[in-house]
């Protein structure tokens, strides 16, 4: 999906596009037609390209952002809920082939799935905030393309699912109040005022699904396995984060732009311009799947939101034969349950404030349903990072019913 050509079929007749029912495409005739339609003018490549893949059908434009969807013989499908899948650091947009296709099987009518090709390769060194501002543009042009749109959801594998965390608070949006007709009849003589509606890009927010990601960052507390909590090793890490360019540094809690907090730390709460917190908080249902072991890059602890003592006892085999690799599901705390942890916590905070303990805190304001996953016993478990997300398919198979069970949890 990175490249247009690596997903076109082989096979596919005349100019890789498949389809009468395509928009302004029509099969070449003769072969000099299409040698032609190879030297035209850059405007003519900056039409939109639509192509199939399998039997999906997809639509790139001239920057290169593909979206699938499904057509069926004789009609034109106009999907309403957008999928956005965001890839990890040094990813593409091919890493969510597998899961786009499933996604797409399962719910062929209603859902448009893009797979996110605005941060790809070394562009994932620019840092969070210059990749969340990419993404959120990136998902203004697809709605702007897409107008039957009405909801939106994210999913995002381990550094995506922080990209897709700052997009979101740029693309937060909040309806006015508005007041409805009087109508005497019905409510007298007062007037009804309807709630404010919050939006992301002005579609309905419904799942935010994170795999593997680095809620609580890549700094000590054996947030990053392959270092085996080795003290010296972290504090090593944390002095070379700049390996990594700026996106190093948001990682490791290293910088601090004009004198601020570290970006993880100033994304767990609303600033005037970027409202993280409330953009989070409009969605239906916040989702996050984390490794148990075996993941060398990002910890149990920071992809599962969750303090080292908090991390649950697991049980031997999976909750669910159907999904052999998930070993504990947890639901969303309530509300009561957080307000009274809250305030303990609060009359026991440290001047000297840990920065993990805040985001910790201020992420679980909100409820977050938790899936632990462990690919223990299979030779996929040293690339158990990959392999949640199916990355390659042929070596991280594995990793498939972990896609399932993120399809089933979904209602579009």
């Amino acid at each position: 999906m990175e490249e247009e050509d690596s997903v076109i079929p082989k096979n596919t007749e005349g100019d890789g596009r498949v389809g009468s029912d395509l928009e302004g495409i029509r099969k070449p005739k003769k072969m000099k037609k299409m040698r032609s339609r190879k030297s035209d003018d850059k405007e003519t490549k900056k039409k939109k390209k639509k192509y199939w893949m399998g039997c999906l059908r997809a639509e790139s434009d001239e920057s290169g952002n593909v979206d699938l969807t499904v057509d069926f013989p004789g009609e034109r499908t106009e999907p309403t809920h957008l999928v956005v899948m965001v890839n990890g650091l040094i990813g593409s947009a091919q890493n969510w082939r597998f899961a786009a296709k499933q996604m797409l099987k399962k719910y062929p009518q209603d859902l448009l799935v893009h797979c996110s090709k605005r941060n790809h390769s070394t562009q994932t060194f620019d840092g969070v905030d210059v990749m969340g501002e990419r993404l959120a543009e990136e998902v203004r042009s697809v709605i702007k393309r897409h107008p039957s749109l009405q909801k939106i959801s994210f999913v995002g594998h381990s550094l995506g699912g922080l990209i897709a965390r700052y997009a979101i608070g740029r693309l937060y949006e909040q309806e006015s109040r508005e007041e409805l007709p009087h109508n005497s009849d019905d409510i007298g003589d007062k007037c009804s005022i309807e709630e404010p509606k919050a939006r992301i890009a002005g579609l309905e927010p419904v799942y935010f699904i994170t795999s593997a990601t680095p809620h609580l960052g890549s700094r000590g507390h054996k947030q990053v396995p392959l270092f085996s909590g080795s003290y010296t090793l972290e504090r090593l890490a944390t002095r070379m984060s700049g390996c990594l360019g700026k996106t190093g540094k948001h990682l490791f809690l290293a910088d601090s732009d004009g004198g601020k907090p570290p970006l993880l730390l100033r994304m767990v709460k609303d600033s005037r311009d970027l409202k993280f917190i409330s953009a989070l908080q409009c969605f239906k249902r916040r989702i996050a799947y984390a490794n148990t072991s075996f993941d060398h890059l990002v910890g149990w602890s920071t992809s599962s939101i969750r303090r080292h003592n908090e991390l649950p006892k697991l049980q031997r085999g999976p909750v669910n034969e159907k999904y052999p690799h998930i070993v504990n599901v947890e639901a969303p705390d309530t509300a009561s349950n957080y307000e009274e942890d809250h305030s303990r916590t609060k009359a026991d905070r440290f001047k000297n404030l840990d920065m993990e303990e805040e985001m910790i805190r201020e992420l679980t304001k909100l409820s977050w349903e938790r899936v632990d996953v462990s690919f223990r016993g299979t030779l996929q478990r040293f690339l158990a990072h990959n392999t949640i997300q199916v990355k390659t398919k042929m070596i991280n198979s594995a990793g498939a019913d972990v896609i399932q069970h993120m399809i089933d949890n979904f209602e579009p």
